[in-house]
């Protein structure tokens, strides 16, 4: 009787994706994410009565957090609510607390509220979670690839424990590999099927860290040799027909997508050409609009080279409307062109720290008034001595002439404090020059 029902259980798991039926049972079966779940860690010594606090689990596409969640309630003995924030509105919120609290009432149980993709509601629909997370009427689990500073609220935020989990590492898929393709139970080993090493290698290099991807490959791969008459060798081959091409970790909205371009910019600042244009090229073979890219350089060539190298701006804008006027495939060329100039250029970030100088005294002095000879010589303003006093730089010797051009209570502020690298050391030295004439 006992195998009727372990047959019926293996039928009911056939239609299930390997990853569902892969999914650990419990703590011990987790695979990565030492940091959360090894001994002393935060989510290490859970057990039925102990607390947790409400946290949001943030990491990348496969690194677990939907399994997480699963494993904290069952660890707990609580009961998991999972709702979909593409899906779920603010009246299924609701009910789901309204639930909550009605098992808690009644029968002084718990519950996980696991709301999966939490970055997509809506400020109103993390405001109407926010009083019961307070309350302890439920214990939120929110879930997100994205950075929770950007899609949570902060109200939210600072009510909860900000765990991240990481993309996990091609030894640790490469664990979960073996121990699907031996698995009789849940995983493919009634295939009796094997792994070539070459063919491993290519798995997990292809799953870049997503366990949900590599399972989803293997199970198509192992499939595939099955069928060969190659002697049940999942090999390369297999491999990359279910890969079907290295997708892109990429999201034009998401934590990887600010990843990515803040690696571009640093490369850039750090005057390395190499990242630089293999941070380019992330996005653009991603499906990145090359005018995002494009517009980042006009922004870096004022912020980080600025004055350094005047023709840094020049040539940016230049890529710009070159691309504008050739488009893809050819438009890559001055791009790429433009991040290797501005990549290996000096730098300078006068541009940004002289606009916040400006900016620090224009809000702390106010609109302090202009000097007379500074307004213009009207009719209307010339009693009041408005033009009068002015020296015009171009009838003196040098097209220079010493004179207070800031308002008085501030004329002796300086706000430009040129840099040492490339041109700007001739403006230093333009700088220091007139300086000197004004001292007398």
């Amino acid at each position: 009787m006992s195998d009727l029902f372990a047959d019926a259980a293996r039928k009911r798991k056939v239609g299930q994706p390997l990853a569902e039926r892969m999914r650990p049972r419990d703590l011990g079966e987790l695979v990565g994410q030492t940091h959360l779940v090894g001994p002393g860690r935060i989510l290490s010594n859970l057990a039925p009565g102990r607390t947790m606090p409400s946290i949001l689990l943030w990491g990348p596409p496969g690194s677990g957090k939907t399994t997480l969640a699963r494993l904290l309630g069952e660890a707990l003995r609580a009961e998991l609510v999972s709702l979909s924030a593409v899906d779920a509105g603010v009246k299924e919120v609701r009910e789901a607390v309204a639930k909550a609290a009605e098992r808690r009432d009644q029968f002084g149980a718990r519950t996980l509220l696991f709301v999966d993709e939490i970055h997509r509601f809506s400020k109103t629909q993390q405001d109407a979670l926010l009083p019961h997370v307070e309350a302890g009427t439920v214990v939120l689990i929110g879930a997100t690839t994205e950075n929770p500073s950007f899609g949570v609220v902060a109200a939210l935020l600072s009510r909860c424990r900000v765990v991240r989990l990481e993309a996990l590492p091609d030894d640790e898929l490469g664990r979960l590999a073996d121990r699907a393709l031996v698995d009789t139970e849940r995983g493919l080993g009634t295939l009796g099927v094997t792994l070539a090493d070459d063919a491993r290698e290519a798995l997990v290099a292809s799953a870049q860290g997503d366990a949900r991807r590599m399972y989803s490959m293997l199970d198509v791969a192992a499939d595939l040799a099955s069928r060969s008459g190659d002697g049940a060798t999942i090999q390369r081959l297999h491999v990359e027909e279910a890969a079907q091409g290295k997708s892109l970790i990429y999201d034009k909205a998401g934590d990887e997508h600010y990843g990515v371009v803040s690696a571009f910019i640093k490369s850039m600042r750090g005057s390395d050409p190499d990242a630089a244009v293999y941070w380019m090229t992330r996005m653009i073979e991603a499906g990145e609009d090359p005018r995002f890219v494009l517009r980042r350089l006009v922004i870096f060539a004022s912020e980080d080279v600025g004055n350094a190298d005047p023709h840094a701006l020049g040539i940016a804008v230049s890529a710009l409307h070159a691309y504008e006027l050739v488009g893809l495939p050819e438009g890559v060329l001055p791009l790429t062109q433009a991040v290797v100039y501005l990549a290996l250029a000096p730098k300078s970030n006068r541009a940004l720290t002289t606009y916040a100088a400006a900016r620090k005294l224009v809000r702390e002095r106010g609109s302090l008034p202009i000097p007379a000879k500074l307004r213009p010589d009207s009719k209307a303003g010339r009693d009041l001595g408005h033009g009068q006093n002015y020296k015009y730089p171009h009838d003196f010797e040098g097209q220079y002439v010493p004179e207070d051009y800031l308002p008085d209570a501030i004329r002796d502020e300086q706000i430009y404090t040129p840099s040492d690298a490339g041109y700007e050391a001739e403006l230093a030295a333009r700088l220091a020059m007139f300086k000197k004439k004004k001292r007398g």
